[in-house]
């Protein structure tokens, strides 16, 4: 199943990986970026190194690590260090360009993939480009960062347009729905209220800064009861119509977007009806 949740942790904590495994997350970031101080980014690289080589497949399949952007001065440490690493998906910060996964994908071993973030204008502008990219997993939006390369408030609808943006150039691509930014509120109601917003745009994950905000998160991408039950009867009431057309379903007709629609709940729904 796609991941719904991503957890950061900073890179310098190594004691708070094992339990950012266990938070419930999809995929645990190893975070070498913003929560990282500069005097403490080798020693950080180095945590990360010791722990993948304890680690078994599974768990390592489960982490991502996030890398400092191209433009910064300790980008081509981390493209050094990475060259021996068995990662299978790398978070590339203020990505820009189909160059610069490329130039990071080079690093990796054979199969593994970037997860670009964009967090400028500049990476926006060149989203559906860095959508069809060889190796790219799929897209985030860094929406804090962005905020503040546009110099607009929170709620600007710039940041909305930034956001579907992302998710067209996403589609373009055959990539999954792309995932959306942090909630710098630990409280439920408001990861649940911007990832439930996340979704009506088109997005189809959430980072999260804390494993507190992993439960409401993950509720807003997930189909409701309601919405499994009302599909399983569009599908089951298509599926046994012999003519296989439009069909009625609580007096409201149904065709073939419908049940495909339908379908496609069913599918992202944990547990079937």
């Amino acid at each position: 199943m796609t991941p719904l949740t991503y957890l950061f942790v900073p890179s310098n904590r190594p004691e708070r990986f094992a339990k950012a495994l266990a938070s419930g997350a999809d995929r645990v970031i190893l975070d070498l970026e913003d929560a990282v101080a500069p005097a403490d980014k080798a020693g950080a690289r180095a945590a990360i190194g010791a722990w993948l080589k304890s680690a078994d497949a599974t768990q390592r399949a489960r982490v991502v690590v996030r890398i400092n952007d191209a433009h910064s001065a300790w980008h081509s440490e981390d493209m050094a260090w990475l060259q021996d690493q068995p990662l299978s998906e790398v978070m590339l910060s203020k990505c820009e360009s189909p160059a610069q996964v490329a130039a990071v994908l080079a690093q990796l071993q054979p199969g593994a993939c970037v997860l670009p973030l964009m967090e400028t204008v500049r990476g926006v502008h060149g989203a559906f480009a860095v959508a069809a990219a060889p190796g790219v997993s799929r897209l985030a939006f860094g929406a804090i960062d962005y905020q503040l390369d546009l110099d607009v408030p929170s709620g600007s609808p710039a940041l909305e347009a930034a956001a579907v943006a992302l998710v067209l150039a996403s589609r373009l691509a055959d990539l999954p729905a792309p995932v959306a930014g942090v909630t710098p509120e630990l409280g439920g109601e408001a990861v649940a209220a911007d990832a439930a917003q996340a979704h009506r745009l088109g997005f189809g994950a959430k980072l999260c800064i804390h494993p507190q905000q992993i439960g409401p998160a993950r509720q807003a991408f997930v189909p409701s009861a309601d919405a499994q039950v009302w599909a399983r009867r569009v599908v089951d009431a298509w599926e046994h119509s012999p003519h296989n057309g439009a069909v009625q379903v609580d007096a409201r007709m149904v065709d073939k977007p419908v049940y495909l629609r339908a379908r496609r709940i069913l599918a992202q729904s944990p547990v079937s009806v």
